[in-house]
């Protein structure tokens, strides 16, 4: 790399600064290590989907970070899972992310023609007032087998 060309990409990371690493982890040639999120709002809905993909213990050193929702894979579709889940994603915002505000929630089922595997998940629609985000959707699937 010549001295113009790292001037040149020094100037380019002093005006975009890296927020968070973007989930799944890849590498960068351009921002250092890894790929990195320079919008902040895009860093949130990262943030959210891995809130809410992970399970109590799965996290070292917090052990009730996430939503904890695979515990309640084989009630889905269920009266119960639609409760339980609210309750576990809410808990989860509440203490991790305050700064977003869910709106909705809404729990879909897809069984395959086998019924080997069952596709469901959950869409919520979120906002994040102090950005002035409203109306936000993230959907997380679920995967049980039997």
């Amino acid at each position: 790399m010549t001295g113009a060309q790292s001037s040149a990409q020094n100037k380019i990371m002093q005006r975009v600064r890296p927020i968070g690493i973007i989930t799944p982890i890849r590498f960068s040639e351009a921002s250092g290590p890894f790929a990195m999120h320079t919008d902040p709002i895009k860093n949130i809905q990262d943030n959210f989907r891995n809130l809410l993909l992970t399970n109590h213990g799965e996290r070292v050193g917090l052990y009730d970070f996430g939503a904890n929702l695979r515990p309640l894979v084989f009630d889905l579709g269920k009266d119960s899972f639609d409760q339980e889940a609210i309750i576990r994603i809410k808990n989860a915002i509440s203490k991790y992310m305050p700064f977003i505000e869910p709106l909705t929630f809404e729990s879909f089922n897809e069984n395959s023609g086998e019924r080997v595997l069952s596709k469901s998940g959950i869409r919520i629609t979120y906002s994040i007032p102090r950005l002035n985000v409203t109306e936000k959707k993230i959907e997380v699937i679920l995967y049980a087998g039997g």
